[in-house]
């Protein structure tokens, strides 16, 4: 298509500057040549825009000068409207200087014509910006080119975050219900028939683990189809004294500690801040063999520290290679803060690093102790 428009082009060029050389009589056979000289070249303009100019213009200088008959200076025009649409800001002001001074130079000498040299100013001016109004449109369309690549790229990886994100919260869901039923189901029978209200008292855990559960995994999952705009509603600091309950269910001794004032963390940093603890609990169900797991959460002016400290047996709360620790991590990372775990005198322990929110207000949380 491209190639087909440039031989148009030229060949409009070559007929609109050599019929009216032709015309000229046997006498201006000369004309001819300068004629084919400044309207050819244009079929080359997009490789060597600078050689052509020159060629066509100093052609039609030339032909002008000598006294040819008149002819409309189509190739100086074709070249202009080329070094407005194609060329850089250099090359452009270089082809305005050139033009203007062939454009003087052949209207002036060897006769001055005031009034041709209007008409020609006039047209070669609309070259001009037409051939710049083209390189607006090109750029406006590249720009917007980009901006979609760019809003692609965007909505891509708002995808596989929240994927990950997805993936996290059915981890920590799934992996903590499970936890806490495992250890009330095999703690169920041994005290089934020696103490029958423990036995009640596992079993009721159960349900109102599974129950909390089920509602978790459907509002993780309604993740998947409700709008990306939507707010999802997702556990907090808020929900840790309910969360904590259901590990005392278990036989566990959980304490929560609150220090400095409360205030309320932007809402990813309260959702890190519970499924850390939620994912460090149960893997202090699962591995640490611990009697005793102390939750502790400290607002300091520009942080937020959660910690949650056992009395397992040390590294060996890790666990086999898994995605517990990795999961945490990640999100204390996704939201600018930074995660440690490992083992301390006497157990295990998790410290998360999490960014502050606005001004303190009102706690949310129970007194240190609860």
């Amino acid at each position: 298509m491209k190639r087909s428009v440039n031989l148009a082009v030229t060949l409009a060029a070559v007929v609109a500057t050599v019929l009216p050389a032709l015309a000229g009589g046997p006498d201006a056979g000369w004309v001819l040549p300068l004629a084919l000289a400044s309207s050819v070249p244009v079929l080359w303009r997009e490789r060597a825009l600078v050689p052509v100019s020159l060629t066509v213009g100093v052609a039609t200088t030339l032909s002008a000068s000598l006294g040819a008959p008149p002819l409309l200076p189509v190739g100086p025009l074709v070249c202009l409207y080329t070094f407005a649409a194609r060329a850089s800001l250099r090359l452009r002001l270089l082809g305005i200087a050139v033009t203007a001074a062939g454009l003087l130079v052949s209207v002036l000498f060897p006769k001055p014509d005031v009034e041709v040299l209007r008409y020609l100013a006039v047209a070669f001016i609309f070259a001009y910006a037409l051939g710049t109004s083209v390189r607006a449109r090109r750029d406006r369309e590249s720009a917007l080119a980009e901006r979609e690549l760019r809003l692609a790229g965007e909505r891509a990886a708002a995808v596989l975050r929240e994927r990950t994100r997805i993936a996290r919260d059915l981890h920590d869901i799934v992996t903590h219900a499970l936890g806490v039923i495992v250890v009330q189901a095999e703690a169920g029978p041994l005290v089934v028939r020696t103490d029958p209200d423990r036995a009640d008292a596992a079993f009721a855990a159960i349900a109102a683990t599974g129950r909390d559960a089920v509602g978790q995994l459907r509002r993780a999952v309604a993740g998947l189809r409700e709008p990306a705009d939507r707010p999802l509603d997702q556990p907090g600091l808020a929900q840790l004294p309910a969360l904590l309950d259901r590990v005392r269910a278990t036989g566990l001794a959980a304490e929560l500690t609150v220090a400095g004032t409360p205030f309320t963390p932007p809402a990813d940093v309260g959702v890190a801040a519970y499924r850390i603890v939620q994912e460090a609990l149960t893997n202090v169900l699962r591995h640490a063999r611990a009697g005793t797991v102390r939750v502790a959460l400290d607002y300091l002016a520009s942080s937020l520290t959660v910690s949650i400290t056992d009395d397992g047996c040390g590294p060996a709360a890790v666990g086999p290679p898994g995605y517990g620790i990795v999961g945490m991590r990640e999100r204390a990372q996704a939201c600018g803060g930074s995660l440690r775990a490992g083992a301390v005198d006497g157990g295990f322990a998790v410290s998360a690093t999490l960014p502050a929110g606005p001004l303190p207000v009102a706690a949310t949380l129970p007194a240190a102790g609860a």
